[in-house]
């Protein structure tokens, strides 16, 4: 199978969309969907299902996309065997992390990487950092910045880089539960709580909440911490969150830590599968990470 067609076809069952994939890849649309069915004919399988909106994998689509990405990352490897300068690396490493830690932790981490393999190409999104490791386990992303979880799967292998304190956050203003929350006894059950949705964060909530006995009034349980921070700054209740999104976060003059029994901070760090370890892109930036705390 032509490398191209695959990696136009990788790109297609990502983006589910003829002109974000021909835009991304500096191709014309009709031209994509020419390769696109090229790569059908030689697998004599309809791979997508298109209409005017939308684009879908087929099963046979379903079937094709882990062999293609294989095939792709085997040729990425023996590419980096044989280039120009006769040692470094090339290739494409796709990573996963937070709005966050895009800015707080993947520059420091990523400016010696470049440094040492400025031919590698990063494929960088950001999201919710509970799916972190799902993104990795599902094959999303061949590395991602995430904390660690109480239990890490068996076919991940993690690498910490940086210790991650939370902290209870009030609004700094007016709100409906500032008098109660400045008594020396609050009625913590009449107080809304923010939390994150899923994740480690999310855990060493419910830790803190049985340490500390409360039964929390749930106002809103949040995918991503810049939003905790956010709702409270807009007086929509008391939030649990990592310090550094409410260090870095736009809003924070607008709300304030309170002085309660500490939460167990995590463990941030870089994730890979473990089969992936031995790969060579994945290995040097993962060997960066190892020599980093951040």
């Amino acid at each position: 199978m032509n490398i191209k067609h695959l990696q136009l076809f990788i790109h297609l069952c990502d983006s589910k969309s003829f002109s974000k994939t021909a835009a991304a890849m500096h191709i014309s649309p009709s031209a994509l969907s020419r390769q696109i069915q090229k790569l059908e004919q030689e697998a004599e399988q309809q791979l997508f299902l298109r209409d005017n909106r939308s684009v879908e994998l087929t099963l046979a689509g379903k079937k094709l996309l882990p062999v293609a990405m294989r095939i792709l990352s085997e040729w990425q490897q023996y590419q980096s065997q044989f280039n120009a300068s006769g040692n470094e690396l090339m290739g494409e490493i796709r990573l996963f992390c937070s709005v966050t830690a895009s800015y707080s932790h993947l520059p420091e981490l990523l400016s010696e990487f470049r440094l040492r393999h400025p031919l590698i190409e990063l494929k960088v999104s950001t999201g919710d950092p509970a799916q972190a490791i799902d993104k990795v386990l599902s094959d999303d992303a061949d590395i991602a910045i995430s904390a660690l979880p109480e239990q890490l799967p068996s076919k991940v292998s993690f690498e910490p880089i940086s210790d991650i304190p939370l902290s209870v956050i009030a609004p700094a203003g007016v709100s409906s539960f500032a008098d109660t929350l400045q008594s020396e006894d609050p009625d913590w059950s009449s107080i809304p709580f923010i939390v994150p949705e899923a994740g480690t964060a999310r855990e060493r909530a419910n830790t803190w909440f049985k340490k500390m006995k409360i039964k929390p009034n749930i106002y809103a349980q949040v995918s991503g911490h810049e939003a905790i921070v956010s709702m409270v700054a807009l007086g929509c209740g008391v939030g649990i969150a990592p310090d550094v999104v409410i260090n870095n976060s736009p809003v924070r003059d607008k709300i304030e830590k309170l002085k309660l029994a500490p939460i167990k901070p995590f463990e941030l760090g870089v994730c890979c599968l473990r089969s992936q370890i031995d790969n060579p892109l994945i290995k040097a930036l993962w060997d960066v990470a190892e020599g980093k705390t951040i």
